[in-house]
């Protein structure tokens, strides 16, 4: 196998992303094949567990508590609830449950030992856990990692050119910050972005520039379409095309040759045909189920049967890396320490996110 580079050049990727598609979807499913069986794809659970109210103002996201959209809020989920989701997700053919809560970053009490005990619970049905909860600390990622966490998503969203654009109350900075605290634990690292927010493909290949370059590189790399949402600043944004997906999906295979590229929000725009066109150029896995955190996704029968008519099987869970161990909380090194950490707030404004928010305002109004 070829060596896997981390000095990767915007130009460079520029050049892949850019080139003919037939030559780049040749490139990309050869070095498909040479690390990765092409017809084994991961079938992954996205389960909310914590909905809206954010105090984030990200331009793509619905669960932001200043902008007017139609999610309903809910409260941290029980750990009998996620439990029973996990069940039903292993029933339906997933390997990996991923767990989102609507948080700014993690914060240190009851709630957090709460999730602690969900990755307890669900990597002991022999699941894969993840979790995306914001930033978080070293000692918070070592709690996690304690509870047997499988994989930390923290999506870097886009170029750091472009993150000022879509975002103004935390820094990139902060987000490269959590996925190095991850990187001091077992814990593997989920980080990837969105295409169609009205960025630049030079954006695209800065944000692979900023993921290829990490040493080591991401285990796991989300490709997500934007799906515009009523009530975001994002919602005018027009659907992105297929072939931008497909250039996307394979630039990241050729530039991060041993990572699972997952084709995540925006499937139920792609017809079949894009889809497996996505699995050629090297995607090796999905989200499954009726909904990606709070917007719409195939239904899970939908994809099995698209894995029928390709020929592709669930991936079993644990063939990367082998499963953690879950120490309980009563014999756990590490413990709850007060921390307050600083994480920046950039301090700039966005129009397009101070428009929404008015626009919210004048609704509640009503």
């Amino acid at each position: 196998m070829s060596e896997t580079r981390h000095n990767w050049t915007r130009e460079e990727i520029l050049d892949i992303y850019n080139q003919p598609l037939m030559e780049l979807l040749y490139q990309a499913a050869s070095v498909h094949r040479e690390y990765h069986d092409p017809n084994t794809v991961q079938v992954s659970t996205l389960l909310s567990i914590k909905t809206g109210g954010c105090p984030e103002d990200c331009g793509y996201c619905p669960q932001a508590a200043r902008y007017h959209t139609d999610i309903e809020g809910n409260d941290l989920m029980t750990v009998s609830h996620v439990k029973a989701q996990a069940l039903r997700a292993k029933a339906a053919g997933s390997s990996r449950v991923c767990m989102g809560a609507a948080w700014r970053n993690v914060k240190d009490g009851p709630e957090f030992d709460q999730v602690l005990e969900m990755v307890r619970t669900i990597n002991k049905l022999d699941m894969e856990v993840c979790c995306t909860l914001g930033m978080v600390t070293e000692n918070q990622a070592q709690r996690l990692a304690e509870a047997g966490l499988y994989a930390y998503n923290h999506n870097l969203d886009t170029s750091e050119e472009y993150y000022k654009e879509v975002i103004s109350t935390r820094g990139y900075e902060d987000r490269l910050k959590t996925i190095g605290n991850v990187r001091k634990t077992n814990v593997t690292v989920c980080s990837g972005g969105i295409i169609g927010m009205g960025e630049k493909v030079e954006d695209r290949a800065g944000m692979l520039v900023a993921l290829s370059t990490l040493n080591p590189q991401p285990e796991s790399v989300p490709i997500n379409a934007l799906v515009a949402v009523e009530g975001t600043p994002m919602e005018e944004q027009k659907p992105v095309e297929i072939w931008d997906m497909v250039r996307m999906v394979a630039t990241a295979r050729i530039v991060m040759p041993q990572t699972q590229v997952r084709l995540s929000a925006g499937r139920t725009q792609m017809s079949r045909e894009g889809q497996a066109m996505c699995f050629f150029a090297g995607a090796n896995s999905i989200f499954a189920g009726d909904k990606l955190l709070t917007t719409p996704n195939p239904d899970v029968n939908e994809d099995m049967a698209m894995f029928e008519k390709l020929g592709l099987i669930p991936q079993k869970p644990f063939v990367k890396k082998a499963q953690p161990e879950s120490v309980e909380a009563e014999f756990s090194k590490f413990k709850e320490i007060g921390e307050n950490p600083r994480w920046s707030r950039p301090g700039h404004t966005i129009e397009r996110n101070e428009l929404a928010k008015q626009k919210a305002k004048e609704s509640k109004a009503v």
